[in-house]
């Protein structure tokens, strides 16, 4: 029975610590980069002003798939912090693996695509697209990042990962990862969306993309699911390459630095054209992805 109430109190606590997290990430972006242009910026907690002004204000849909896609994308990144240990919480340890998480993933770019869909706007297409191809760019390299680290730990448990972890080093630190973990954060710009990969909400270029018909409590759902994949992202790095934490502020500690190192390249670099995004996501990220596979399986054969 208490094991019972741990499990229930660590499901509904996971979700809600993963948005507080990826919402202070979200100000803090903002904040960050307005130093950097020479600017004051808004304060920390602007997102959050923000959506409550937003969940206050007139919402229009544009049918049942416009609503539900959302909640889609939004339930599949709660389902995905359910799986990822965040200090020494993780709800669902024993119940998949980093492949599961991988599938699950796509259910986020999948449900935004169906809501956004229904706005029959020029826009939204086009920002659909590049959100798919984007997708697409990032997933071949990631997938043989994880089978490096499953190859490498002979396991598919992301628990187990953390914790061999713990007891022998960073798989960073270590050969046979060094190349896997680079090619990871060589890509973590593009999973996140940020410069040089935000084509896909590119406001000068078409107006936001698949959120230009988001408005009210829609806009605000978008952001909350933003937070959660930048959270699920980086959280995701941490565990496989930076040994998890032992505690929660530990992990908020290693997320924080990893996030501040790609708002880093955000300031720096503009943005890809499509086409020269796919050509570096299958050029560096997944030749040094494939060369650290093949290593982890020549080593560990």
């Amino acid at each position: 029975m208490e094991n019972m109430v741990v499990k229930i109190t660590q499901i509904i606590l996971s979700p809600i610590l993963a948005l507080i997290v990826g919402v202070f990430f979200l100000g803090l972006a903002r904040k960050i980069m307005a130093r950097i242009h020479w600017r004051y910026g808004p304060p920390l907690i602007q997102p959050v002003i923000d959506m409550i002004r937003l969940f206050y204000q007139k919402s229009v849909s544009h049918g049942r798939m416009f609503d539900l896609g959302i909640i889609l994308s939004l339930a599949g990144s709660i389902v995905v912090v359910l799986f990822l240990p965040f200090g020494q919480i993780c709800p669902l340890a024993g119940s998949g693996g980093l492949l599961v998480i991988l599938y699950i993933m796509l259910l986020a770019p999948l449900g935004l695509a169906l809501s956004a869909g229904q706005g029959a706007n020029p826009n939204i297409s086009i920002g659909i697209s590049r959100k798919f191809i984007l997708t697409l760019g990032y997933e071949a390299p990631l997938l043989l990042v994880l089978l490096s680290v499953m190859t490498h730990y002979k396991t598919i448990s992301i628990m187990e990962v953390v914790n061999i972890q713990q007891r022998t080093g960073w798989s960073i630190i270590s050969f046979p990862l060094f190349l896997s973990g680079l090619a990871y954060f060589l890509i973590l710009p593009a999973i996140l969306g940020i410069r040089p990969f935000d084509m896909t909400s590119a406001t000068q270029e078409i107006s936001s993309g698949p959120m230009v018909e988001y408005g009210g409590k829609y806009l605000a759902l978008t952001v909350l699911e933003h937070a959660l994949v930048l959270f699920i992202s980086i959280a995701l790095f941490v565990n496989l390459f930076l040994g998890g934490a032992g505690n929660i502020v530990s992990f908020f500690m290693k997320m924080l630095v990893v996030f501040v190192l790609c708002l880093c390249i955000n300031a720096v670099f503009p943005r890809f054209r499509i086409e020269q995004a796919i050509k570096y996501l299958w050029k560096w990220p997944t030749l040094l992805a494939f060369l650290g596979l093949i290593t982890t399986i020549a080593i560990r054969s």
